[in-house]
């Protein structure tokens, strides 16, 4: 499989499909091809080996993340819609990159508690009021030294602002927003 031409084909679904779908739980919202490769950078400079995604869609974001990890690492996503996991799965499947992947489907909030900690590296992707209410459980999960992303910080910032003050609030963490894509937002967990 060529996963190049496979995330080249997948980016062109999404836009297409995304373009004529007016109902949101139907759209992939994928990340861009330019998110794709910052977010792969960023785990190999990393050294991730298990990495947390929550917003899984159709998998193309998990893709660029699971060919990122060493071929001893693993990804954990996450989708609340099981319509978009099944969809995934088998992009998963046709990639080769399944056996890197564990798919949970349902709502965050319950599903984080099967994630194995410590993790690496956290993707997140997925309804932005939520990340707040489940901060103080992202960073438990997240080790020290540890790097966590937030998809969509310039495009939807004002979603983020009370998710943002919080992180401002806490010494062991720092921010930086980076102009890729939608925008993302990185917060590095000090280590102790």
């Amino acid at each position: 499989m060529d996963l190049e031409k496979f995330l080249s084909d997948l980016e062109e679904l999404g836009a297409r499909n995304d373009s004529v779908q007016s109902d949101r739980s139907k759209k992939y919202l994928n990340i861009t091809p330019d998110t794709g490769e910052f977010l792969s950078v960023l785990i190999k400079a990393t050294q991730a080996k298990t990495v947390l995604e929550v917003g899984t869609s159709n998998g193309y974001s998990t893709l660029w993340l699971a060919s990122a990890v060493p071929d001893d690492g693993h990804v954990y996503t996450i989708e609340y819609l099981e319509s978009k996991a099944r969809e995934a799965r088998i992009n998963f499947e046709k990639a080769g990159l399944d056996r890197r992947i564990t798919q949970l489907v349902g709502d965050a909030s319950q599903e984080l508690s099967k994630v194995p900690d410590p993790v690496d590296f956290i993707f997140l992707d997925a309804d932005r009021s939520s990340y707040l209410a489940l901060a103080k459980t992202f960073f438990a999960l997240l080790k020290p030294g540890g790097l966590l992303v937030c998809d969509n910080a310039v495009s939807h910032e004002s979603e983020l602002s009370d998710f943002v003050d919080w992180i401002r609030s806490r010494s062991d963490l720092s921010m930086s927003r980076v102009p890729v894509g939608k925008g993302e937002l990185l917060i590095y967990k000090e280590s102790i």
